[in-house]
């Protein structure tokens, strides 16, 4: 059963302030999932977590995780810009980004951000461009497929990023002729993991690759990125991956595989989105409408362009009824938004208590790929963004659009 982070009565306050729906982020739980991350790699003396920008772009939230420590993984110009304006600069920077256009590559290397090169290509881009950086990150892409425990797979092979091995090899040896000394490692082959292997496994792969490359072109390699791909349980009951275990794996990959081919002090980072955020975000929505046909069907004040995932991919998304979470889930509903799509739908046949017209719903695990993936479809106005602070209080970090934002970028 999940709970809520926010009480009933803390959302009445909340939304006597402001009108639903919005995103409620909770700053206390950051912070601590923040901290047991750091905790859990704290063994190697190098390591940083880049959150991944694209998971929630709020400058409040991208303060309090440099405050606890963290860095930025940006993938296009105007991420780079909120960071820089947040803040971060140089190597607090990773820019991981592909078919990259130039204006971001000359941002990137004004900010003195770490490049992460996703093609072999890019290498002649970048020297044409603004030369190449001494310290300079490339993608790695296994190819074939990428499993687990026959529970988790992906397929590399299929995906458009990264370069393959033998072009590593040469591209680590054409870079340093370049002028590049130090280089980094990066590779992501699975989303959202609800696996502990996940990580160790991923590791063991770039560490081999890391002492072949190293052995193969004399290039220093000073850090290796493990990515994102360490998921979060959005359905109840599904495994909850133990961060601790997760960095204790990674550290017995590390000194099986790094520190014999001496190679032990290489920096590990991480680029989190999901897993640092997901959780400590809601949306918060009103019951507004009700209809009984051939299903029952709650309409709810918010729609798919406050939260996509359920609508591009049927991802699924807890619901609680405010107030109700010791009722039976004895009514089955269909919870929709008002978008003229058949498929805005935030639950399908999903079991709740009775829903009343003017209940609160809190629709959980909305933190990352949240609010960053709205739109403006219908002519639909994307929520405000609120934070519940630790001491209890709230604060706007984001306002809600208007008509006149709508029209702003209109001609007539």
């Amino acid at each position: 059963m999940k709970k809520p982070f926010v009480t009933l009565d803390k959302l009445k306050e909340i939304t006597a302030r402001y009108p639903t729906p919005f995103h409620l982020y909770d700053e206390r739980g950051i912070r601590e999932n923040a901290r047991r991350l750091k905790q859990a790699f704290a063994w190697n003396p190098g390591y940083r977590e880049y959150f991944a920008v694209k998971a929630t772009p709020n400058p409040t939230i991208l303060k309090i995780l440099r405050e606890e420590g963290c860095g930025a993984d940006c993938s296009s110009l105007t991420e780079l810009m909120l960071v820089q304006e947040v803040g971060f600069s140089g190597s607090e920077i990773m820019f991981s980004s592909n078919e990259t256009p130039d204006e971001e590559f000359i941002l990137a290397h004004k900010l003195g951000a770490v490049i992460n090169l996703d093609d072999f290509t890019h290498i002649d881009i970048l020297k044409d461009l603004v030369g190449i950086p001494e310290t300079i990150s490339c993608r790695y892409n296994p190819g074939g497929k990428f499993s687990i425990s026959n529970s988790i797979m992906d397929s590399p092979g299929d995906a458009k990023y990264g370069f393959t091995k033998e072009q590593l090899i040469e591209g680590f040896t054409k870079l340093m002729g370049l002028g590049a000394k130090h280089f980094g490692l990066h590779a992501f082959l699975a989303s959202n993991t609800l696996t502990d292997k996940y990580y160790p496994a991923l590791a063991a792969v770039l560490f081999h690759l890391a002492a072949e490359l190293k052995e193969k072109t004399g290039a220093d390699i000073t850090f290796i990125n493990l990515s994102g791909g360490v998921g979060i349980p959005y359905r109840p009951g599904e495994h909850v991956n133990h961060i601790e275990a997760i960095g204790e794996g990674v550290r017995r990959a590390y000194e099986e595989i790094l520190v014999p081919s001496g190679m032990g002090n290489v920096a590990l980072y991480t680029e989190l989105g999901r897993y640092m955020l997901g959780p400590y975000g809601v949306l918060v929505t009103r019951a507004i409408r009700e209809k009984h046909i051939y299903k029952e069907y709650i309409g709810v004040d918010a729609c798919a362009v406050n939260l996509m995932r359920p609508a591009m991919y049927g991802a699924y998304h807890h619901i609680t009824v405010m107030g109700k979470e010791d009722e039976p889930a004895d009514h089955k509903y269909d919870v929709v938004g008002s978008l003229c799509e058949n498929n805005d739908k935030f639950a399908i046949d999903r079991m709740l208590p009775k829903v009343d017209m003017g209940d609160l719903l809190v629709i959980h695990d909305t933190g990352a790929h949240g609010y960053s993936m709205g739109y403006n479809y219908n002519g639909k106005l994307r929520s405000a963004e609120i934070l519940l602070r630790e001491d209890g209080s709230t604060q706007m970090i984001r306002r809600a659009e208007t008509p006149a934002d709508y029209f702003a970028t209109l001609r007539f």
